[in-house]
């Protein structure tokens, strides 16, 4: 930029410069034509000699402070003005006899002591005689006002280009601090492999941008290093211990058929408990990447329905739907029945035949917290509650962790099953709790935005929640209403 400033400056003095000096020679040239159209008409004005011509012409006239006027009479300098010029022509032996053998009015240019001198010679003849009256311009002397006024030129506009040389270095520094931030970080990143580091965005203009952006893809980055760190340190972490007992049994395994089969039974059950960690494991690390979630209108109260409807198989409960919400919603179907399906997993590990496990969903209005008016939000809830032993107070939070087992009994699995429901909900824009029941036992909640799907209803009235609950008993195949 700096270049392109000196550029223009360079252009606008050069032709700033030239345009002066055109104006000199035309102010020159038309300074001599006015002297001659004087001359001229000094000479109509009466009949006289050539000498009395010349003579009165110089009495009458004074010339300008860089002009002299002279006479040639015969071929000799005949009078000088009175006023003393800059530079003596006259005593040029040379000059004199070329202006003295001129017939017609011409102009040109000589040489002198104080440069450049511009002339006009006036030739006059009469009475056998023959005279000139010459008017020198000292132009370099007129020229020496261009010169000083390209010189102030050129000093402002070199003064100005190392002030906006100055400001636009500055300017630029500011401008371009995002980008060389955004360089060394990722320098600091590729040396250190440390993403925890952003940029401190200001302002909304393309920079700013281009530094959200970066921010952005950190936050990618760094959740996809960390999914693949805690996918890697858990399966490291969990597998380990069947791996081992895998190894260990086969290594013991002897010829006896007995012996084998059984080796073989409990090698097959623990190879089917990794595969399903490691299914869990990926399903939690596929939860932090783009496109975990396939959206689709999902009719709520199906959704609970069908849900109980597939889970009565898993052991001898009482079977409840307490509410169901009559709303549809865009959601991922599999993946909210997958969190249902595994929190009913967990009530039926932590209840005994014939305890109560209740599912249901509801609309509820709930305090929008960005508000300061008080108002609310409606958000879907999915629950699934049971008459069980319960969750502590102090492990209602730690138990949406990976590979937490609470609880004095011991049961199966690998500690997944809540941090999947935990990764489907916040996947969904939502969050997962768990409470106290009334009734005694634990309440599992999954809070989600209400983003209903609007259809018209038939003949034009508003749907409502069905909101009776529904009993099953795995001891009777009929369902009733209590």
């Amino acid at each position: 930029m700096a270049l392109v400033v000196a550029l223009a400056l360079g252009v606008s003095v050069f032709s700033t410069w030239q345009i002066l000096l055109s104006r000199l020679d035309n102010r020159v040239n038309q300074e001599l034509s006015n002297e001659a159209e004087k001359f001229k008409k000094y000479a109509d004005s009466a009949v006289q000699s050539v000498d009395e011509l010349l003579q009165g012409y110089l009495s009458v006239n004074v010339p300008d402070g860089y002009e002299t006027l002279f006479t040639i009479l015969d071929g000799e300098v005949h009078h000088l003005t009175f006023a003393e010029p800059l530079a003596y022509l006259h005593t040029n032996r040379a000059l004199i006899t070329e202006l003295a053998a001129a017939t017609k009015p011409t102009s040109s240019e000589v040489h002198s002591s104080e440069g450049i001198v511009r002339y006009a010679v006036l030739p006059v003849r009469g009475d056998n005689q023959r005279g000139a009256l010459v008017v020198a311009v000292f132009y370099d002397h007129l020229k020496k006002d261009v010169v000083d006024a390209v010189r102030a030129l050129s000093v402002t506009a070199l003064v100005a280009l190392v002030l906006a040389g100055l400001v636009g270095w500055l300017v630029a520094g500011q401008v371009l601090a995002p980008i060389r931030l955004v360089r060394q970080t990722a320098e600091h990143i590729s040396d250190s492999s440390d993403l925890t580091r952003r940029l401190n965005v200001q302002g909304n203009d393309d920079v700013a941008a281009l530094a959200r952006t970066f921010n952005h893809m950190l936050n990618r980055l760094e959740r996809a290093f960390a999914t693949q760190r805690d996918f890697v340190n858990d399966a490291g972490h969990e597998l380990r211990t069947p791996l081992t007992v895998v190894r260990g049994h086969l290594e013991l395994m002897g010829d006896d058929p007995a012996d084998r089969a059984e080796t073989i039974a409990l090698v097959i059950d623990e190879l089917g408990r990794m595969n399903r960690i490691v299914d869990d494991l990926l399903t939690l690390a596929k939860a932090e990447q783009p496109g975990f979630l396939s959206t689709e209108d999902v009719e709520l109260a199906d959704l609970t329905v069908s849900v109980l409807a597939k889970v009565r198989t898993l052991g001898p409960r009482t079977w409840r739907v307490d509410e169901v919400a009559d709303t549809r919603i865009w959601a991922d179907r599999q993946r909210l029945t997958q969190a249902l399906m595994q929190l009913v997993a967990n009530a039926v590990r932590h209840t005994s035949p014939g305890d109560l496990i209740a599912v249901g969903s509801a609309v509820r209005q709930v305090k929008n917290e960005a508000a300061r008016d008080g108002s609310t939000v409606p958000m879907v809830e999915l629950w699934v509650r049971d008459s069980g032993p319960g969750v502590a107070p102090e492990d209602r939070e730690r138990i949406f962790g990976r590979f937490v087992r609470v609880g004095s009994r011991k049961h199966e699995g690998a500690g997944l099953g809540l941090a999947i429901v935990k990764s489907i909900a916040e996947a969904h824009g939502g969050w997962v709790r768990v409470e106290e029941n009334k009734g005694g036992g634990a309440l599992f909640v999954i809070t989600l935005m209400h983003r209903e799907v609007e259809t018209p209803s038939e003949g034009g009235s508003a749907t409502t929640d069905r909101t009776g609950p529904l009993l099953f008993s795995d001891r009777d195949s009929t369902q009733e209403v209590v």
